[in-house]
């Protein structure tokens, strides 16, 4: 069976929240996963010190995240992006 790397959509409407997780390519969007690997929440937080930009708050378990691509789990092209922007590639 394909396994996938995804995002599953949580939050309220115009506040997204999203889980970063493993399932099989054909279960629903927010069916339940094989494992959550992290969170990924898209909406800018002001940052701690009150200066510069805004970050997105991306948490990821790396080292599951390199076991689940390393036997095979196929990432979709928005986790892809979060997972190279913490460099697990």
């Amino acid at each position: 069976m394909v396994l996938k790397i995804r995002l599953a959509r949580f939050g309220k409407r115009n506040a997204p929240f999203y889980n970063i997780v493993v399932a099989h390519a054909r279960t629903a969007r927010n069916g339940k996963p094989l494992e959550v690997l992290g969170t990924y929440d898209p909406i800018p937080k002001p940052p701690p010190s009150g200066e510069g930009k805004a970050i997105k708050d991306i948490k990821l378990d790396t080292s599951r995240a390199k076991y689940w691509l390393g036997v095979g789990a196929q990432p979709s092209e928005p986790a892809w992006r979060l997972l190279s922007m913490v460099s697990c590639e």
